[in-house]
This record gives structure tokens, sequence and C-alpha cells, in this order.
């Protein structure tokens, strides 16, 4: 077939450029040619696409004026979304953090370790007025002071810091400072008598026979004494331990009074009636103890005040320079005449949105109950609490009595027996001893229903069959509900 002529350009429409196309060499152009430019054009575009991504972000279109309060929070945190999403993008190592997150992200960093913040909620003990970790840091501390403090005593070497300090960081692995025996001296004034003396002997490098060092010796009665010389026994080392947590204690339930006084209503709770914290008082956030003053090595002929400035060098300067130091002396004298008050407990929060509407006389009403209960629950004696609990188990425990004689198909059973099959269908494991006490805690409570008689050595329970068992657990639940309001 004849080729068909080319139509001129001005006949048919004129088609568009496509941008980004590669134009294909003519056949006049050499074959090696066609290659290296679609290399060369394909390393251009590579290149731009590179320079477009490493560009920096530009600045973000303001928010307008007219703008309603609830569309400008919509864009502020869009706006927010997007800044992290850069900065990530951007390979930041972390998303932008905008003025209200700094100071969150600042406190969260300045936390304690979890395993100090929540030590209390992770005792494997029954609940009691637990310590705070770093109490029961300290605790450890004082006990090993007091381990190396009575083997040098009764050695009769005199106890410095430097022999005390290293002793107590190779038993507890820990930091020990002065601002520990400080701390110890705070909590128990009365365990050891500091000093600053000079002329011991040290036998290291470090230290000076001349320089003064700080030395310990505990506060022994006349009576404890051995081969007419002061000792420190191992009891009475047991004493000034128990003395010391007693101490700590008391510390805690400070800070405890305080609180219960903060929530609304305020609550009052004898110290020597208190047998756990109060469910949202937070032991581990307690402050630390500050620690006591210290005696320092004397200073002479050294000037470290103002006031010492003053009165050394009166008459020998101008009256402006007088008076500033005057001031001065003054101003320090203020300062050093504060003294930290306790830390107050956080105030409590106020009504929540949802209970707007409801009645002011009707919530004092639930605050006081709520009150009452957790008051209770403070100062309940650990029988009784054991009591409470095993009530609690009660219903259950009933349930499955009842199951069993009707499996068995008889009036009366051994105990054992009785036990054994209770326990191994209770939901949870229960010894058979354990399982004894609950039986006859439910033939207490319900004599017509439950009765355990012994023949020749030998318990046997008994049980009605005809008393509905709808009714004896409702009596059952009331029991505890009684015993856990008490």
């Amino acid at each position: 077939a004849d080729p068909q002529p080319a139509s001129p350009p001005s006949l048919g429409p004129r088609e568009p450029p496509i941008a980004g196309s590669v134009s294909c060499p003519g056949p006049e152009q050499d074959s090696g040619t066609a290659p290296r430019l679609e290399q060369e054009e394909l390393a251009t575009l590579q290149s731009r696409l590179q320079r477009m991504r490493m560009k920096p972000p530009t600045q973000l279109p303001p928010i307008p004026a007219g703008a309603g309060a609830e569309l400008r929070s919509r864009l502020q945190s869009l706006r927010g979304l997007e800044l992290r999403l850069r900065a990530k993008t951007a390979g930041k190592g972390q998303p932008a953090v905008t003025g209200t997150e700094a100071p969150a992200a600042e406190n969260g960093s300045a936390q304690l370790p979890a395993y100090q913040r929540f030590h209390a909620l992770a005792q494997d003990t029954p609940p009691g007025l637990t310590l705070p970790y770093k109490y029961k840091v300290l605790a450890e501390m004082f006990r090993s002071v007091d381990t190396i403090a009575g083997m040098l005593f009764n050695r009769a070497e005199t106890i410095t810091f430097a022999k005390v300090k290293q002793g107590v960081q190779d038993m507890m692995r820990k930091q020990f400072e002065e601002r520990h025996v400080g701390q110890i001296k705070a909590v128990y004034p009365t365990s050891y008598r500091l000093r600053q003396e000079k002329n011991i002997p040290t036998y290291s490098s470090g230290v000076k026979k001349s320089d003064y060092q700080l030395t310990l010796e505990p506060v022994l009665g006349e009576d404890e004494q051995l081969c007419g010389r002061p000792h420190l026994s191992a009891s009475r080392l047991l004493e000034r331990r128990k003395e010391f947590h007693r101490s700590l204690v008391d510390i805690v339930k400070q800070h405890h009074a305080a609180f219960l006084a903060s929530l609304s209503p305020p609550m009052e709770v004898p110290e020597d009636k208190l047998t756990r914290w109060h469910p949202r008082f937070k032991v581990d956030e307690v402050p630390d103890i500050s620690p006591a003053e210290l005696p320092q090595p004397p200073q002479q002929d050294r000037i470290s005040t103002a006031q010492e400035v003053l009165s050394t060098a009166r008459g020998m300067m101008s009256t402006k320079m007088e008076k500033a130091l005057a001031n001065l002396a003054l101003r320090s004298a203020e300062a050093g005449a504060e003294e930290p008050a306790l830390s107050k407990a956080a105030s409590p929060a106020n009504t929540s949105s949802a209970l707007r509407g409801v009645s002011q006389e009707l919530l004092e009403r639930i605050r006081a109950k709520e009150a009452r209960r957790l008051q209770a629950l403070m100062t309940r004696a650990v029988g009784q609490e054991e009591r409470v609990a095993a009530l609690g188990r009660l219903p259950a425990v009933a349930r499955i009595l009842r199951g069993v004689f009707v499996a068995e198909k008889k009036q009366a059973l051994p105990m054992e027996l009785a036990c054994a099959r209770v326990a191994d269908s209770y939901p949870t494991q229960m010894a058979a001893g354990e399982m004894e006490k609950h039986l006859r805690l439910v033939a207490e409570l319900l004599p017509d229903w439950v009765t355990i008689h012994t023949i020749r050595n030998d318990a046997y329970i008994k049980l009605d069959k005809h008393v509905e068992l709808g009714l004896v657990t409702e009596k059952l639940e009331k029991a505890a509900k009684e015993a856990e309001a008490l």
C-alpha cells in the first residue's frame, strides 16, 4: 500500500506538549545517545525531587480573626498536629512540643521511677501502715549504720563518718552521704552524739590527722555495760531499729492527718486507732525528711557573713558602704529565720460537671457516709479484717455446701469430708483447715440451717435441706454488710 501523505499542520488540531516528556532522538542521531539522555534527565528529576523533600516547611497561614472559638481551637489542634508530623518527617527524633505541653513534659521528666512512686501498691503484704520507698531506704541505712557503729564501738574504736560511709555503701550498694546522717538525726535525735574532732588516726593519704572529722557515738544508758565499759548489744540494736521505724511511721501520720483535714468533709482519726492509710492518700509521694543540722568544724579568723564584715570593718569605710552592708546583713538574717512548713495536701477536686443539678444536701450526706466508711476501714483491726473477708465468702460457700449435701443424699457428713468437697468446688484455692473455719462461721450465724455435732472426737456437720437457699444467702450478705460497716 502507498504511504499516506502527511497532512499540513494547519489542517488538524495541534497536540499540546506533555510536561516532563522525553523527546525521542531522530534517526540521524547516534544510537548510543538516547540511553545517555534518558539517564541524565532521570538524574535531574531525582535531584529535583530530593531538593523538594529537603526543603524546609513553609510558614503555616495564620488563623483568621473572624473565626469562632470552637473553630479556632480545632485549627490550633490541627496546626500542632501538622507541626509534629513535619518534625517527625524531618527526623528530629521527637515531635514538636507546644507551649501548653512543655510544662507537662518537664514535670514528667522530673518524676521518680515507677518502682518508687508505686512501691506501696506493689507490696505483697496485708494492708497496714506501710512506709514510702525512701523512708524504707533510710531505715535500712540506719540499720547498716547501727551495725557498723556497734562493731566499732564495742572494739573501743573512734567511729568516724568515713568508716561508716564505706561500710554502708558496701552493704547497701547505695550512696551514703552526710545528709543521710542529718536525716537519721532528725528522725531519731537521741540515737547518736555527733561531734567534730581532730587528731584521729586515719591511715589514709586523703585525710590529714590534723583535719576535723565528723564522729558518731551511740547514746546508751548507764546500765548497758559489759566488763565495766559501755556495750552495744544485739538486743539494744533491735530496740533502736524498732524505735526508728516507729518514728518514721509517726512522721507519715502527720502528713496523713494533714491530708485528712483537707478532705471534704474533713476527717479526724486518732493516731492510736489508725491501722491503715486512707485509700486516696499517696504514701510514696510524702515529702522527704529535712536533714538536721550537723556540727561543723570550727572556722577561726575567717569571715563568712556580711554581719561579720560589718563588725570587723566598722569605722574603716564610708557611711554609704556601712549602710549597704547593714541592709545585706538584715536580709540574710530574715532569709535564715524562715523555716519550710509541712507540705500542704492536695485540695479536693471541685464538684464535677456530672453532679450539677444534684442537691447539695444529698451530696453532703453521701460524702459523710463515705467518710464514715473510710474511717471505719482505717481503724479496723487485723482480726476484724479477716472476719469481714470470711463473711464476704460465705454466700458462695453456702451454695456449694448445699450442693454437696444434695449430691451425697445424706443428712450429716463428717467435717473432713465436707471441707474437702467444698474446698474442691470453691473458685479459689483454700486449705481444708481454712474451709472448716468458714463452715463453723456459717453454723454460728445460721444455727437453724447448719449444726455441728461432736461424737467420739469426730465432728459431723448437719444441714437442713428444707430451708430456702435464697433466704440463707440473703442473711449472710446482710451480715457481711453489717460487719463491713463497723
